[in-house]
């Protein structure tokens, strides 16, 4: 790779200029390259697979930065069988680390459309979400020690992965979706669970949104930690898959606007699963919408379920100009909210196209506006600042934020001024002028200015 893949997001929105881009091998060395960037007064961006969306490990275009890329450090370096952790290095590829310890008979269970390129450092700086969430938590939560090299060149490093250590306060949690801003993560300690035994996955056509909500309290209920996915889908993102994607599975039309892929496993034996899941639904979704269910009959067709779900962000950029927003919502407020903006949308940008999907079962839905059909894409994205204050605005009004899993990035600063309270933004600036005193770990991310 030549300096320029380092300097430039694959999406191309975000690109910067560097002084020099450096790949350390170890902690020791990254622990180097800050101490002389510390005495020089030279700025360093932590950058990962560069899988992000908002510009948080791009260098910004003075040429005065150090980027500092991780993916040599790519090592794992313990597995606990006793204790169910692994020990990596952060720039260990999240699908190299999954298929690793799939072979010692274990799962990490952070599920992630990008798993191939994103690296467990960029998840931690980001506090990655992904489709498992909802029963294992953000890698927040699949976290149980870190290193971390220092503004000033020294190293913290708690790997012991404990699960309860109460003496003194949990620093890992004040990098973990620090996005770099706060030091430089170089190894984690992370959770693994057995694999799942038994599974499930159903793709259901519904009427509303309200029907989905419904539908996810009848199954928490009746399911409890079994429902380990529950994801909204609008026809139109499944109809982008179809268009643009060909060769993955094409699902009947029923005329109803939105389906659920419902995904429910268990480690150990136990009543059938479908079956299950075929009990809970038919009261709450009818025979009808039933009978026009896609379920998955083995592991290959689970994986082609999946992968269409995971085509959505694709499909939607081969169709032409998008405004993305990613936004997290009370469960309960998801389907007002979707009511109240549509028409606001529509007489803000006539003809504009939501692209509607995420992780309802954990309040994130990823609420995309691709451009009218056959219009005029620089016009639409003209309209973009406008979009996104009027969907943020009506997020916020509903209880929800801005930024769900994606982060902050230099993307969405504006909105931490707009949306963020004075008390909060402060609490942040204390606590990186704490740690990085001089402002040289990724500045310009995160936080707006004073």
């Amino acid at each position: 790779m030549g300096q320029s893949d380092y300097l430039r997001e694959p999406r191309g929105r975000f690109s910067g200029a560097a002084r020099a881009v450096v790949l350390p091998g170890s902690t020791a060395e990254v622990a180097a390259v800050v101490q002389y960037a510390h005495a020089h007064g030279i700025a360093i961006v932590p950058q990962g697979g560069q899988t992000g969306l908002c510009g948080g490990a791009m260098p910004d275009q003075t040429g005065r930065q150090i980027v500092l890329n991780l993916k040599r450090m790519r090592r794992i370096l313990a597995l606990d069988p006793v204790d169910g952790t692994v020990t990596v290095q952060a720039g260990c590829r999240l699908s190299a680390l999954q298929q690793a310890v799939a072979a010692r008979g274990w799962w990490f269970p952070l599920s992630l459309a990008s798993s191939d390129d994103c690296q467990i450092g960029g998840n931690l700086a980001t506090n990655a979400g992904g489709h498992n969430v909802l029963r294992y938590g953000n890698v927040r939560e699949l976290c149980r020690g870190l290193e971390v090299v220092l503004a000033d060149g020294r190293v913290w490093s708690d790997l012991k992965g404990l699960t309860k250590d109460n003496s003194g306060y949990d620093l890992k949690q004040l990098f973990i979706g620090a996005e770099g801003t706060l030091g430089i993560i170089t190894a984690a300690v992370l959770r693994l669970a057995p694999r799942p035994a038994q599974q499930a996955l159903t793709l259901v056509p519904l009427p509303d949104v309200a029907t989905a909500v419904q539908l996810f309290g009848h199954l928490n209920a009746a399911l409890g930690e079994a429902v380990t996915a529950f994801e909204l889908l609008s026809t139109f993102s499944l109809d982008l898959v179809t268009r643009h994607f060909p060769d993955l599975p094409a699902f009947p039309r029923t005329g109803r606007p939105w389906c659920v892929l419902i995904e429910l496993s268990r480690t150990g034996a136990g009543a059938d699963l479908a079956a299950a899941l075929a009990d809970v639904l038919a009261p709450v979704v009818g025979a009808e919408a039933l009978h026009a269910a896609v379920t998955a009959a083995d592991r290959r067709q689970m994986d082609r379920l999946w992968a269409v779900r995971n085509a959505i962000p694709d499909a939607q950029r081969r169709e032409g100009p998008s405004i993305k927003h990613d936004i997290s919502l009370p469960r309960g407020r998801m389907a007002p909210f979707i009511a109240e903006v549509l028409p606001l949308l529509q007489a803000r940008c006539p003809g504009v196209r939501p692209c509607i999907f995420g992780h309802l079962g954990d309040g994130n839905l990823h609420f995309n506006l691709s451009a009218p059909s056959g219009g005029d894409a620089p016009a639409f994205l003209a309209h973009r600042e406008a979009l996104e204050r009027l969907v943020h605005d009506r997020v916020v009004a509903h209880g929800g934020s801005f930024a769900a899993e994606h982060g902050v990035g230099q993307l969405k600063r504006g909105e931490m001024a707009r949306y963020k309270d004075a008390v909060t933004l402060d609490l942040m600036r204390r606590i990186k002028r704490a740690l990085d005193p001089d402002a040289v770990l990724n500045p310009g991310k995160v936080l707006p200015e004073p």
